[in-house]
């Protein structure tokens, strides 16, 4: 009871007050005295907007050059465009923001109210139209066919001088909440999926049957060559998840349902960027830019960017998928000759005698030794 009337006190102070401030008015309006107040104020208010436009545009210039919130130079070959462009809109941008914010905190003061000035009234000026549409129409015009370049050169298969010796090729596979990774075997043909074929051993939906994806191998991180051109296949087996690649400027949605892909050419490997930003803990990333659920942090994942001569050697260390599971790849096989294939795949890992005590069931129902086949 007693904060009720607390709260019922304070507001009838408050009425109180605007009451008599009220009554003032009435009378500073009645005796001619509001007249020079009214002028007093317009001088202060007119002097505030151009204070403001200096110590609004000085913190602007201070946020833009002295913060370090800016990701390193781009470390891929679409990505020196990308910021040329992205330069380009910002500067168009920027000269707008300031030319607009100047005229309208300077004119307040240029014209406050003076009793003497005649106002010009005019309802329509088409030469002031025709200057307003036809400069801002002219400028994204030059932005959009600049933008549509770079993003068809982008998005199209390198071809002619712009392609590399060499040219990598894996998919990219999201799910909440974790990245997977399938990189194509030494045939360097990455293999067919289904999803019909996903199940908890089979992740990716791979399909044994095109036997272009018996030496395929899966990884928990990117590891790609400085130089290639490198091509991610993109899927998503959920929900909507997106492949970014900050350093590399690479974002792709992941859509289920519809596969996408992006190309990209790393120019500076993960030992070089260490040395030029004097950081040895630098590490590119791959992160997911959709809120995908309550455990999004962990769609992060490492990208190593080696030199090529690195790279084949990581490349070669790698082994397949099959390796691990080759009961379960051969359960998936019916015909002889994809069981040869799969030995043959199976033949530099396993012994003779491993490969003797293996047996691999045939889609009929028997089991064949792999060693006899």
């Amino acid at each position: 009871m007693s904060s009720l009337l607390v709260v019922l006190s304070a507001v009838l102070i408050g009425v109180i007050f605007a009451l008599l401030f009220r009554v003032q008015s009435l009378l500073s309006v009645l005796t001619g005295s509001d007249n020079k107040k009214d002028s007093s104020y317009n001088k202060v208010n007119a002097i505030l907007f151009p204070v403001f436009l200096v110590v609004g545009l000085g913190l602007f210039f201070w946020a833009t050059f002295s913060l370090d919130y800016q990701l390193p130079e781009a470390a891929s070959v679409h990505g020196k465009r990308t910021d040329d462009l992205t330069n380009v809109t910002l500067y168009v941008i920027t000269a707008v923001f300031i030319l607009t914010n100047a005229l309208l905190l300077i004119f307040p003061y240029i014209y406050k109210y003076d009793k003497k000035r005649k106002v010009k009234f005019f309802a329509h000026d088409t030469k002031l139209e025709v200057i307003w549409t036809v400069i801002p129409a002219i400028v994204l015009t030059f932005l959009v066919l600049k933008g549509n370049s770079v993003w068809w050169d982008m998005m199209s298969e390198p071809e002619g001088e712009n392609k590399s010796e060499h040219t990598v090729v894996l998919e990219v596979l999201a799910e909440r909440f974790q990245w997977n990774f399938r990189y194509p075997g030494q045939d360097f043909k990455l293999g067919k999926h289904n999803y019909r074929k996903i199940d908890g051993t089979n992740i990716f939906g791979t399909d044994f049957t095109d036997r272009s994806s018996l030496d395929d191998f899966t990884t928990q991180e990117i590891v790609i060559p400085k130089g290639a051109d490198v091509m991610l296949k993109i899927r998503a087996k959920d929900v909507l998840h997106s492949v970014f690649l900050p350093h590399f400027r690479v974002k792709m949605d992941a859509v289920p349902g519809m596969p996408t892909s992006f190309w990209f050419k790393p120019t500076i490997s993960t030992y070089e960027m260490r040395k030029k930003l004097n950081n040895p803990d630098f590490e590119y990333e791959l992160a997911c830019t959709e809120i995908c659920g309550n455990a999004h942090f962990n769609m992060r994942r490492v990208v190593t960017v080696l030199e090529q001569d690195e790279y084949d050697e990581w490349y070669a260390s790698q082994k397949p998928w099959v390796v691990n599971n080759p009961s379960y790849a051969a359960s998936k096989l019916t015909d002889k000759d994809d069981l040869i294939s799969l030995r043959k795949v199976l033949e530099p890992y396993k012994s003779k005698e491993e490969l003797e005590k293996l047996s691999l069931p045939m889609g009929n129902g028997k089991t064949n030794k792999v060693a006899s086949l």
